[in-house]
């Protein structure tokens, strides 16, 4: 009864992966449509080189390489043989294995992931009831801060740690109760890499080459990374496959492309060290249609088979429910794909199948800004082949600008840390600001751009639908008033924050110091001998405003150039936290201690002394507005966790 049960699952997997009633892709007219929005991405983003491939109904429709894997030597992408870096994807293995390991009994998702660790690195309660179980794990709901500057990536091979080491070292703070709602962690799928190590006794990469790739004749698929023999860490990769590696790009206007670092992941594999060519990556997306099985043998059972196709999390249509790890997608014409993006500083990938169309496509660029072209060329190919008619620009709803006040505000994600200097730059990085238009459009700004959404269905709702495709946008509205909102992929939740914790005020508040600093050195020279007369305190009051003034502009001049220079994405992660980051926090801090001092001073300030001997009216309303400023610069900077420079 077993053999005949498998039999029939398989049967019913190959009915799957050849899907009736669904258009066959035309290779030819496939082929010219990617070739021109690949190429057009890279002319347009200044994209070095693009792997491609598209499987339909079990077939390889297109595989294909665009553009150059490296300059010196010259090297064009070859997608049989190029190796790009896949980024997050990487996690879709791992939830293979851990899938396998519930099928065998190995493992409960309703367990405590503890369970399953060894006791150095099990979660601590941190003062939160619940446990983290492994299904928190599955739909990114472990209520971890994010941190990764400094730590998620290396550019040094000497830095790197085993998995179990950094799990230990680089322990997040728990941030609220598991399961409320999903903050993309790439901590936990560490975690869950670890268990699948703790129960089988094998290390991470010798699982998925002795039950995934190995199994299937991925040769050039591999979670090992290019580095020399190390006591404690995983094998090296392959010479002959390091040697096809494609080079991670930027590109300057300046100087053209720049090739970068190899980033190492390795310290953390189950969430995003694998690298892999188009080719392969055609094989897994055949696997993952023909829900486990391959040829003969099947990599992962029925059970694994359906739960990549059951979103954990029943929100709102059009919105990702993570699929025991799998990212939904809302595709053009009402389509539903499954998969998962990837990103490095450099390499951005994107892999998404959707079973009714028995279509897989898999995308990756060796250059940070392809991040576009990745994330929208499998809905561009499901909407040119797959959807009726080209996609409608929705129109606005007046209803929206009446109920404008609901909706507008700053909201700052949860994808952040939580503490220290790095909350400070998650307070710049991971706000979005709404506002709405008279005629009735609603739109996000923040650093990933600006994005146009138009009312689902009744204004009030809180439902929302993009300008121009099938992703979604839900609020949650409580007392009249929008609280927070989610995009389509569910990675994170936008709350809404007050005035403190707002950029523009925070600029606000800069802006005026650096006035009242320049107002205050300046009056060292400009005040004549009449207005030098003051009281011992006075006297005192002012030597201190004036180091306060110094320090400020210090501070301000070295947050602004920090900022400046962020750009490069890859300097940032590497070289966290930096000298002028830690020198501005400093300045700050000490800047702020003293405007302690002068709070204490105002009432013998303001008292002064003999009619002769003190400061003029303007003079002590000037030192109070001042010491005002500074205060309410240092509250907010203190509440943004910039007055922390050891916090490194």
């Amino acid at each position: 009864p077993a053999a005949a049960s498998a039999a029939a699952t398989d049967a019913q997997a190959s009915a799957e992966a050849a899907p009736l009633g669904v258009a066959t892709l035309p290779p030819a007219e496939l082929e010219a449509f990617v070739d021109g929005a690949v190429r057009s991405a890279m002319d347009r983003d200044h994209i070095a080189g693009v792997t491609v491939s598209v499987v339909q109904n079990g077939q390889v429709v297109l595989k294909k390489g665009y553009g150059y894997a490296s300059f010196d030597p010259v090297r064009r992408v070859d997608p049989d043989r190029t190796l790009f870096r896949i980024g997050s994807i990487s996690k879709t293995f791992t939830w293979i294995l851990l899938m396998n390991e519930v099928e065998a009994g190995r493992i409960r998702l309703d367990a405590p992931i503890n369970l399953y660790l060894p006791e150095r690195v099990q979660v601590r309660d941190q003062g939160f009831r619940e446990p983290v179980k492994v299904i928190n794990l599955l739909d990114h709901t472990p209520g971890f801060e994010d941190r990764v500057l400094g730590q998620l990536m290396e550019r040094s091979f000497e830095r790197e740690r085993p998995l179990e080491v950094y799990l230990r070292q680089e322990r997040p703070r728990r941030v609220r109760e598991p399961g409320q709602f999903p903050t993309y962690s790439n901590y936990g799928v560490g975690l869950a890499g670890q268990a699948l190590v703790y129960v089988t006794g094998q290390p991470f990469e010798t699982l998925v080459e002795q039950r995934i790739t190995g199994p299937l004749g991925m040769s050039r698929t591999t979670f090992r990374e290019p580095h020399p023999p190390k006591a404690g860490i995983p094998a090296p990769m392959d010479p002959a496959l390091a040697g096809n590696l494609s080079e991670p790009f930027r590109w300057s206007p300046a100087t053209g492309f720049e090739a970068r670092a190899f980033e190492y992941l390795g310290h953390l594999a189950p969430a995003g060290s694998a690298s892999s060519t188009a080719a392969d990556m055609a094989t897994y997306m055949n696997l993952l249609l023909s829900n486990g099985v391959a040829g003969e043998r099947r990599i992962f059972g029925p059970r694994a088979a359906q739960a990549f196709r059951t979103p954990l999390r029943q929100d709102a249509s059009g919105t990702n429910g993570w699929a025991h790890g799998f990212a939904v997608y809302s595709l053009p014409g009402g389509h539903v794909g499954y998969g998962h993006s990837g990103a490095t500083l450099s390499f951005m990938s994107n892999m998404v199948v959707a079973p009714e169309l028995g279509l897989g496509v898999f995308v990756s660029a060796n250059t940070e800004s392809g991040g576009d072209l990745a994330m929208r060329l499998p809905g561009e190919i499901v909407q040119q082949f797959f959807a009726p008619g080209p996609p409608a620009l929705r129109q606005g709803d007046p209803a929206l600008a009446r109920r404008a006040d609901v909706y507008e505000g700053h909201y700052l994600g949860t994808r952040r840390a939580y503490v220290g200097l790095e909350r400070f730059v998650g307070y710049v990085l991971s706000g979005r600001s709404v506002s709405v238009s008279r005629d009735g459009r609603l739109t996000t700004a923040g650093l990933n751009g600006v994005e146009t959404w138009v009312p689902e269905g009744d204004p009030a709702a809180g439902r929302f639908v993009s300008t121009t495709g099938p992703e979604r946008l839900i609020f949650e509205i409580r007392d009249g008033k929008a609280r927070a909102f989610q995009l389509g992929s569910n990675d994170q939740r936008f709350q809404r924050v007050g005035l403190w914790s707002q950029p523009w005020f925070l600029g606000l508040l800069a802006a005026l110091a650096v006035l009242a600093a320049g107002a205050t050195l300046g009056g060292l020279a400009l005040r004549n001998r009449r207005e030098l007369r003051q009281t011992q305190t006075q006297s005192q009051a002012s030597v201190v405003q004036t180091i306060q003034a110094v320090l400020w502009l210090l501070a301000v001049g070295l947050f602004i150039s920090w900022v400046s220079g962020s750009g490069d994405s890859a300097r940032v992660v590497y070289t966290w936290p930096g000298v002028r980051l830690i020198l501005a926090s400093a300045c700050a801090l000490v800047a702020a201690l003293l405007t302690i001092v002068t709070i204490a001073a105002l009432p013998a300030v303001w008292r002064g002394g003999r009619r002769l001997d003190s400061w003029s009216l303007q003079r002590k309303a000037a030192f109070t507005a001042t010491t005002v400023i500074y205060a309410a610069l240092a509250v907010v900077l203190f509440h943004w966790g910039a007055l922390t420079p050891w916090s490194s």
